[in-house]
């Protein structure tokens, strides 16, 4: 059963985010940010300038009580000890916000939005160091742990790309669709009415696997390797779009959650371990992956399926909603997955140790 968190909000939760100091964040429509405690207390309450959506939060990697929130174009800085007007505000969007992420470094922010833009903000100069840009909506951007310059962004134009930050284009890319459709497939045509349009993104605490979650429900994993990234694996997570993955602080259990409104764990330890310790078939299959991506004769190559049927949840938690936004955190000594959606409340569930 879930421990419902109530009383900061009046409309739905959009976002939530925790900090090593124990505090959780969580953002609603009409500019409500919370603050709560690791009992469930509500414990600061703020309504942001211009009462625009809040869409994404996210805790200062190194001082802990610095919160970055996105508001409709904007994003401010909150100092959490004194939750009143904020410290410093930024207006580098000229759409709506729909993801924020801070470096381990604490130097860069980047916040991606429906023009498809990835703005990055260097906190020391205050300015706009680099403009990326996706050609459609960009829902989903990280910083890769340890690779302050390094991040991985996707969106609805269904890529997921691969940015280090001393150049200006992407050094990787993906489209989901063309790497995905095989001749004579039945599922080709099922992607016609549910491209895999990309919602979110994760990045492991090594820095080189992260995850994507698609509308058509499933989960796909990518390993970084030097300045490109594989099709690592990939599983039908939902029935319906995945709109939130997130792996857990250790290892390889990941989160995620959907528009059906389930939120599953899974543990992919196995899958991943097993790709690093046999290098040479992890080679032979790329090269198969490489073949099924390439064109010839104006059509694509019947591909080699990444698709892994078997792998099963180790947890599935019937929430009911659809699922806004997904975060971890330690109360009381265990560990709490935060589900956010289309009530004014957080749902809290108790999670299995690794």
């Amino acid at each position: 059963m879930a421990v419902q968190w109530s009383g900061g909000h009046s409309s739905s939760v959009l976002c939530l985010t925790g900090s090593a100091e124990g505090l959780v964040a969580s953002g609603a429509e009409r500019g409500e940010l919370a603050l709560w405690d690791g009992g469930g207390s509500a414990v600061a309450q703020l309504r942001l300038p211009g009462a625009e959506d809040v869409t994404s939060v996210v805790f200062s990697c190194r001082r802990p009580s610095t919160l970055y929130t996105a508001h409709g174009e904007a994003i401010s800085v909150l100092d959490v000890r004194s939750l009143q007007e904020p410290l410093q505000r930024f207006h580098v969007n000229e759409e709506e916000i729909n993801c924020l992420s801070v470096n381990d470094t604490d130097s860069l922010l980047a916040a991606a939005d429906d023009s498809g833009a990835i703005k990055v903000l260097d906190l020391e100069s205050k300015k706009v160091s680099r403009s990326l840009r996706h050609s459609n909506i960009c829902s989903s951007v990280a910083f890769r742990p340890q690779r302050p310059q390094s991040l991985v962004s996707c969106g609805l134009d269904m890529q997921v790309m691969l940015w280090n930050l001393q150049k200006v284009r992407p050094l990787w890319s993906m489209n989901l669709q063309e790497c995905e459709m095989e001749e004579d497939s039945p599922q080709s045509a099922g992607q016609f009415f549910n491209p895999p349009l990309a919602h979110s993104l994760s990045v492991a605490s090594c820095g080189n696997i992260f995850s994507c979650g698609a509308q058509d429900g499933k989960v796909r994993i990518f390993r970084v390797t030097g300045a490109r990234f594989e099709h690592e694996l990939e599983f039908q997570a939902h029935s319906l779009g995945v709109s939130q993955v997130l792996f857990m602080p250790e290892g390889y259990w990941l989160l995620s959650g959907g528009n059906d409104g389930k939120v599953l764990l899974w543990d992919l330890s196995s899958n991943v371990e097993k790709q690093q310790k046999s290098p040479a078939k992890s080679l032979h299959r790329k090269k198969a992956q490489a073949a099924a991506c390439s064109r010839k004769d104006g059509k694509l190559n019947k591909a080699a399926s990444n698709e892994h049927p078997g792998v099963v949840p180790k947890l599935s938690i019937e929430h009911g909603e659809k699922v806004n936004w997904l975060s971890c955190a330690e109360i009381k000594g265990s560990r709490r997955v935060l589900v956010a959606d289309q009530s004014s409340s957080v749902s809290v569930y108790p999670l299995p140790e690794p």
